[in-house]
């Protein structure tokens, strides 16, 4: 038996303009000024500043509403195909890319450091030593070997090998060893280590043997798993010394540097310039809410295209070469004015929406405590200012807030809620902030383990069971309660 049926399927497709608008809303203050200036750039309809004698045309900054190219004076050429010039090649790439962004994607222009690169840094140093040829393109191959952290993570075997293949240097393990001696010697301290024991150690040989030092040597070299263990006791009985020598030996070590590489200025590492998108001040009482200057350009269309299509509406004879031409020329007037627009819902979007995240959280902004932050998730922005929750995201996970209390990123004000013992919902940032404060104020000596966390946290009227307590600890980078042992 035949059947038939009537399906109706609803679906939401975004247009490329309002798929450009997300990526705008996105971006971050300096990564914006960089589209804004590619999009000057690309259209020469679109013109920065203020246009002079902009009222006499109905022109403003982001006033469109008399724009002469949009109402009863437009541009009517029978002969053109709207279609025909809105699918027309010269159409920007943001008319018709749609790349759909998540919200983690970014655009950024990141600077980046300058100075000579942390391998050249290191080959200059080379030249220092008297090497054979040899030996120098040994030296050269394990420079090339160092990552950025300053260590040398493969085994000299592989080494070896890689420098038979690859650069046609036949040598020895132990030679390459002899080799790697010179590479210690170089600066920053501890470069080219293969692990973290040989790192300290290497710092450690090169400072004044002072009983500190000679005990702090003693404990790395000989003593290392202990040592990482915290097994302090171990370690009193091992070397048969008090309390207060391995307490100055452990100082010692602790002031070196584990991660070499990262010191060098010059590594060519990305350096990321946060530049705030808001800024919130506390005047009289009261929280004040601006966004930052860089985000509200002043442009407008170009008056010398707009008289072109004038030019055009008036000529007599319309010929095949003009048609063409003021098919480009209202393409690009017609992506001058939605760029504009488009800045504009921009500025209202990130306004309105910091604004509500502010006003949500102004106990927050007005004491800079952590622990009065109100739970609060993306939906409950979303509804308060009639919003989509992406929309909310975009500007949560890229944007930074400049408060009395340090630059922040907006994403860190939300947090889930869970209920305290009187049945409150509590945010779960307040709870970590409470968390933390206790582990710093524990006795070192003895460490509070997660069950005893959960305990002191439950007394304090937030019931959570050990393995929440253990997740949150983790999420504030904070070791077991063995790692956090103090001699």
């Amino acid at each position: 038996m035949l059947k038939q049926y009537l399906q109706f399927k609803l679906s939401q497709k975004l247009s490329p303009q309002q798929i450009q608008l997300m990526k705008l809303i996105q971006l971050p203050t300096q990564a914006f000024e960089q589209r804004l200036k590619q999009e000057l750039e690309e259209n020469p309809a679109l013109e920065s500043g203020k246009e002079k004698d902009a009222s006499e045309d109905g022109f403003d900054d982001f006033d469109n509403s008399n724009d002469e190219y949009n109402d009863s004076e437009t541009i009517d050429a029978e002969d053109i195909n709207v279609d025909d010039y809105l699918s027309d090649d010269e159409i920007p790439d943001y008319r018709t890319q749609a790349n759909n962004y998540s919200s983690d994607d970014e655009e950024k222009s990141v600077p980046y450091a300058a100075g000579m690169s942390f391998t050249q840094h290191l080959i200059n140093q080379l030249n220092t030593f008297r090497l054979s040829e040899n030996e120098e393109d040994i030296a050269n191959f394990l420079v090339g070997s160092v990552d950025e952290s300053g260590y040398i993570r493969r085994s000299l075997s592989d080494i070896m090998d890689d420098l038979a293949f690859t650069q046609n240097v036949y040598t020895t393990e132990d030679e390459i060893e002899n080799v790697l001696k010179v590479v210690h010697q170089l600066d920053p301290s501890g470069v080219g280590a293969r692990n973290l024991q040989e790192c300290l150690s290497i710092q450690l040989h090169r400072k004044t043997k002072t009983p500190d030092v000679e005990l702090a040597i003693a404990i790395i070299d000989k003593a290392f798993d202990q040592f990482t263990k915290k097994h302090y006791q171990k370690l009193l009985h091992k070397f048969d010394v008090s309390e207060i020598q391995l307490k100055d030996a452990i100082e010692e070590i602790e002031r070196l540097n584990p991660k070499p590489g990262g010191s060098y200025a010059g590594n060519n590492k990305i350096v990321e310039h946060i530049v705030p998108d808001f800024a919130i001040k506390i005047v009289d009482g009261e929280l004040e809410l601006t966004l930052n200057g860089r985000n509200a350009p002043e442009l407008h269309v170009s008056r010398e295209y707009n008289n072109m299509l004038k030019g055009y509406k008036e000529s007599k004879d319309k010929s095949k070469s003009q048609k063409d031409a003021v098919l480009f020329i209202k393409q690009k007037l017609d992506a001058a004015k939605w760029f504009i627009e488009a800045i504009k819902q921009r500025q209202q979007t990130l306004f309105v929406t910091m604004s509500a995240i502010m006003h949500y959280q102004k106990d927050y902004f007005l004491s800079g405590d952590e622990r009065k932050l109100r739970p609060m998730i993306l939906k409950d922005i979303a509804d308060e200012i009639d919003m989509d929750v992406s929309t909310v995201s975009r500007v949560a996970n890229s944007k930074y807030v400049d408060t009395p209390y340090g630059t922040k990123l907006i994403k860190e004000f939300f947090s889930e809620s869970m209920k305290n013992d009187q049945g409150e919902d509590v945010s779960t940032r307040e709870i970590k902030k409470i968390l933390e404060t206790v582990i710093e104020d524990e006795d070192k000596k003895k460490p509070l383990t997660d069950e005893k966390l959960a305990t002191i946290l439950k007394e304090k009227g937030y019931p959570i069971a050990r393995r929440t307590v253990a997740k949150y600890r983790e999420q504030l980078d904070i070791p077991v309660a063995r790692l956090r042992k103090k001699i």
